[in-house]
């Protein structure tokens, strides 16, 4: 073989050409400049972190405790971290955009229009995909076996394998920076403009094995966390004593093991298409895109939901710890959850009012729409009822479930609207659509994502978060959206579409400046974010809270220490209400030690989550690129470390009853040592974790 034939069969359709350094020194222009600089911050920044890993001497450490780790909070954690790294290039390409926008009022602005179809493509499928699935899979692996005092997820194995797919698919959409382009079709990316013969590049491809991967992660996430909830429940915990958390998680796993499948056939449908030549979606020879259409929704509004019921599950805790009181309408709550989860399979028709289906069709779908609405309200009033003469400290949790019930009842109204479809026909694929669906995914998701993370941060790490940055970074959120999306429901009321990458009117102008601060704001957020968390590290000796009751909580996850043992629970819990721990707190003394303490057996670390993420992501690159011989072997790499696990048998560690009892004495002789503190000065250094009981 000639070495012009070599170099195609190794580097498929690889070439110098699909650097963005090689193009943005052929062209210099401003956007593919900028595109060589965003490679080049994920080049340096992965080279800052394997530097820094190596000097500090922590590969061994990193290996053996956290990326092998089968620990459920480890895997959380874990998984928060992608979710905020993602957030991160999601956010600064969603600044971009408004920027350009600005710029691009009769006069061509920065970015050429296919970078900016390539960023608005990339920030949607991130956030979705990339950002609030992680975010919110890693919250309930994190916190929920812990409320159901459980040790663990029922497959702690097919929770690292579904973090390591979740990891290989973000690594692929990091990849498109720097090798390549991305897919200039949406988050959804319809047919058939994704087809082979309109867009024969490698940016669908990109799209498609990255959805595909995170796709097969999230639906055996679901599988995991609906048997963790229905089999690994401790004595007395029926369903309803649940808390609210774990329903929304229940609810959402069902969500995922039903509406992932028909994403992943949708993308699999049209990778045939454009590797085999078949033609499901395709204009020509019995293809027809509306069966993408049908599929991708089937998956794409039960993904709403997905997304927003854990963040109900968040609210419904941290409005009724820092009210102090009983969550009211706790049935009607549960009843809600499930009403909304089943009413998610009946509406997804209104994404594409306007596609050709008769006039019959879209009512009955608006109606369905509209309906889905009254569980919602449901909520809302219940979460208004409870801090109803309730004792409410406006810590920042607080502050974010407040500002989440303003922002997404304005949203929902506008979601009635859109459910109107003559009115939809008006405002679809405006900006009026793209206002609306961040106003109820930006408060619905984000904030209540948010409020998670400070309300469990202490207990993941013994410490509390900073509480000035904290309210710093609440600030800009808040006020960011509302500059940033207000002014879209204007534009797009006056017609202006979605994805435009210039204006011809300047009418337009004072609106998209007052975006683009708002933008602007929503950056300096995520920053105050950063800097709350090193801030925080800093201050962490004048602010642990080792007891694990830094906020009077009233579920089991509060009943341990912060950060929990490996264990969880020395022994496991038996509840006799919905309120175990706040309860026992009034009416008994929780931190009574047992009479003995058993040894306790765990899953060892295991390798095969990382090998078959990493393995996952070799095969999709090679197909992405045509290196056929990289995806034959990425998925042989696969299928062997499936087959060796098969044969592993030494799959157990047991923690001696010694060490377990030294820890828990530990931890009791801490808690004895705390002094109480009452409400008023949680926030303060004197929150050693132990709360004031009061009736």
């Amino acid at each position: 073989m000639t070495t012009q034939g070599i170099w195609p069969a190794v580097l498929g359709r690889l070439d110098w050409h699909e650097l963005p350094f090689v193009r943005a020194w052929e062209n210099p222009t401003a956007s593919e400049i900028i595109g060589a600089g965003a490679a080049l911050i994920v080049i340096i920044g992965a080279v800052f972190v394997v530097a820094l890993i190596t000097r500090l001497g922590k590969w061994r450490y990193l290996w053996s405790e956290w990326l092998t780790s089968l620990d459920h909070k480890k895997i959380g954690i874990m998984y928060t971290v992608l979710a905020f790294v993602m957030l991160s290039r999601a956010l600064i390409e969603a600044v971009l955009m408004r920027m350009q926008q600005a710029a691009a009022i009769d006069n061509p602005g920065f970015l050429a229009p296919d970078h900016f179809a390539q960023l608005f493509s990339t920030h949607g499928s991130i956030m979705i995909f990339f950002m609030a699935m992680p975010f919110l899979v890693g919250l309930i692996n994190y916190v929920m076996p812990l409320q159901i005092g459980g040790r663990d997820v029922a497959f702690p194995l097919l929770n690292s394998i579904s973090l390591w797919l979740t990891g290989g698919a973000a690594g692929l959409m990091m990849a498109s920076l720097v090798i390549g382009e991305f897919s200039t079709g949406g988050w959804s990316s319809y047919p058939p403009y994704t087809e082979l013969a309109f867009n024969p590049g490698v940016g669908p491809d990109y799209w498609i094995w990255a959805v595909t991967l995170g796709s097969i992660g999230s639906t055996l996430t679901g599988i995991n966390f609906a048997v963790t909830i229905y089999k690994m429940r401790c004595p007395g915990m029926h369903l309803m004593r649940m808390p609210l958390f774990v329903w929304t998680a229940l609810c959402t796993s069902i969500l995922m093991i039903f509406a992932m499948p028909p994403l992943t056939v949708a993308t699999a449908l049209l990778a045939l298409d454009r590797y085999l030549g078949f033609h499901f979606f395709t204009n020509d020879l019995g293809g027809n895109m509306m069966n993408y259409a049908n599929l991708f929704w089937l998956f794409g509004h039960p993904e709403v939901y997905i997304l927003i019921l854990p963040a109900f599950g968040v609210y419904s805790e941290v409005v009724s710890t820092f009210s102090s009181k009983e969550l009211y309408g706790y049935t009607s709550l549960v009843l809600a959850t499930a009403a909304i989860a089943l009413l998610s399979f009946t509406v997804w028709v209104h994404h594409f009012f306007t596609m050709g289906q008769n006039a019959d069709i879209n009512a009955a779908f608006g109606i369905a729409t509209m309906t889905i609405g009254v569980p919602t309200g449901v909520k809302i009033y219940d979460w208004i009822w409870t801090m109803f003469r309730g004792e409410v400290r406006f810590t920042v949790p607080m502050l974010y479930s407040l500002a989440f019930m303003m922002t997404f009842v304005l949203g929902g109204f506008t979601g009635i609207l859109l459910a109107f479809p003559p009115l939809d026909y008006l405002v679809h694929n405006t900006l009026f659509l793209v206002a609306h669906f961040h106003n109820m995914l930006i408060p619905g998701l984000l904030y209540g994502m948010l409020a998670g993370y400070h309300y469990w941060f202490p207990k993941a790490f013994g410490f509390r978060l900073n509480e000035k940055w904290g309210r710093i970074s609440f600030g800009c959120w808040v006020i960011g959206f509302y500059l940033a999306f207000m002014p879209l429901y204007v534009l797009g009321a006056a017609g202006v579409a979605r994805r435009t990458q210039g204006m011809f009117d300047p009418i337009f102008r004072p609106w998209l400046y007052v975006a683009g601060v708002g933008a602007l704001i929503l950056l300096a957020a995520l920053g105050a974010l950063f800097i709350q968390f090193w801030v925080s590290i800093r201050e962490r000796d004048a602010n642990r809270v080792f007891a694990g009751d830094p906020w009077d909580g009233r579920g089991l996850e509060w009943s341990i220490a912060a950060p929990p043992p490996e264990y969880n629970y020395a022994c496991i819990p038996q509840v006799h209400d919905r309120d175990p721990f706040f309860d026992a707190k009034r009416n008994d003394d929780p931190y009574v030690p047992p009479a003995s303490y058993d040894a306790i057996e765990l899953p060892k670390s295991s390798m095969t989550g990382p090998v078959i993420g990493v393995a996952g992501a070799a095969t999709a690159f090679g197909l992405v690129w045509h290196m056929w011989w990289l995806a034959i072997i990425g998925m042989l790499a696969i299928i062997a470390t499936v087959i060796a696990r098969s044969f592993a048998r030494d799959v157990h560690r047991i923690i001696p009853a010694d060490e377990i009892e030294r820890t828990e004495r530990r931890w009791l002789r801490a808690v004895a040592e705390a002094t109480p503190i009452v409400r008023e000065v949680e926030m303060t250094s004197a929150n050693q974790g132990l709360a004031e009981v009061s009736e």
